[in-house]
């Protein structure tokens, strides 16, 4: 621990001393993507993107859980090491997931025309 320490300190030392000092307005100014800012700060955002954006990501999280129980329960199932407990509990996580995109789906949260 006492070497990262150390290590960290030293690394923001080095970059503090060998930075460039050259201070000016262009410099200190905000842009976005090597664009000069244009408009008002604040913007109204359209709240299906996020909506959009939550539900990939519950699904790409339910990959990560998914794949690994599929790769074990594929070489394990013979074995009787994870049994058919395994198999009804994977069941019910998939159960809730698809009651969750069929509730997303009715709403119309997956629609992405205006409305």
């Amino acid at each position: 621990m006492a070497a990262g320490i150390i290590f960290a300190t030293i690394s923001i030392i080095v970059a503090y001393i060998i930075r460039p000092a050259d201070r000016y307005e262009l410099k200190n100014s905000t842009y976005e993507c090597g664009i000069p800012p244009f408009g008002q700060a604040w913007s109204k955002f359209y709240v299906r993107y996020y909506i959009i954006a939550l539900i990939f990501v519950v699904f790409d999280v339910e990959t990560v859980f998914l794949f690994p129980w599929a790769v074990v329960y594929k070489h394990m199932v013979t074995a009787t090491q994870l049994g058919p407990a395994a198999l009804v509990e994977m069941a019910i996580f998939l159960l809730v997931l698809i009651v969750g995109l069929a509730y997303a789906w009715r709403k119309g949260d997956l629609e992405w025309t205006s409305s």
